[in-house]
């Protein structure tokens, strides 16, 4: 019985596997599954085109945002500079400088946007080994095994499987918050183990027909915007009661439509 993990960003360099991305990868149109020798291990390639297609086209847009983020202010710095001003707060090299690297921060582009921080002025530069490295990571999954006799297919789906399985512990962990249990009784621990699990189901089945719907929500991300629907009743005079609902937002409704979910009613 051999393992199948990920191999770590310090120890695996690219040259490990270029030949193979540059010979099965780059003018690939289906998915593209093989292996090459590493340390003495079995370095599983799998490679995506549609998946890295996706991926290069929102990181060469989100670049090409903050680059043109990056022309305004240093517009608005020149013109500081010649004495224009300028409608609102004035802009310092320095606050350009630090907007600019939250900016790239958040966008997961700091390996690549290098925003000197040490300058005086506000400037930046474009690391193009790390996004050649990133363009050849784009819709890949690397795994190092020890297994000899596997495949590559079988390594990749059992990794698969068990990354799944790991995925959901994560979320009864987390979203679903399993523990801690504040139960004595036998009967009790399994009542709420079993609750958590049936919501592990509600959880899949949400994953899966937002995804067959094609949305780019998470099932945290759906639930949030649906606990926003309100129901409400108010009683007069402890006689006469008044039921309502929340209105349901455009986006609300679209994903109740992807869950298959009918839209809550109001009661009488």
């Amino acid at each position: 019985m051999g393992a199948a993990a990920p191999p770590t960003r310090r120890r695996l360099r690219p040259d490990a596997w270029a030949t193979f991305h540059a010979l099965h990868c780059l003018q690939a149109s289906e998915e593209v599954l093989g292996e090459v020798s590493w340390n003495g291990l079995r370095l599983i390639v799998a490679h995506d085109p549609v998946v890295a297609q996706e991926k290069g086209a929102q990181r060469d847009t989100r670049i090409a945002e903050l680059e043109q983020l990056a022309a305004q202010w240093v517009g608005k710095l020149a013109a500081h500079d010649t004495g224009r001003r300028s409608r609102g707060k004035k802009l310092t090299d320095g606050g350009a400088r630090v907007r600019f690297y939250h900016a790239v921060y958040e966008a997961h582009l700091a390996r690549i946007i290098q925003v000197d921080l040490k300058s005086e002025h506000f400037c930046y530069d474009i690391d193009e080994r790390a996004l050649q490295h990133a363009r050849m990571m784009d819709g890949k999954l690397l795994l190092v095994t020890n297994a000899v006799d596997l495949p590559p297919r079988e390594v990749v789906d059992r990794y698969k499987a068990l990354a799944d399985i790991e995925r959901g512990f994560r979320v009864l962990k987390s979203e679903i918050e399993i523990g801690p249990v504040y139960h004595r009784l036998p009967e009790r621990i399994r009542a709420h183990a079993a609750i958590c699990f049936m919501a592990l189901i509600l959880y899949r089945v949400m994953r899966m027909r937002l995804q067959a719907a094609n949305s780019e929500l998470s099932p945290t991300r759906a639930l949030a915007m649906l606990n926003r629907i309100q129901h409400h009743r108010i009683v007069i005079d402890q006689t006469k009661s008044v039921a309502g609902l929340s209105t349901i937002s455009h986006e609300q409704a679209r994903v109740l439509s992807a869950l298959r979910v009918r839209k809550p009613v109001k009661t009488a």
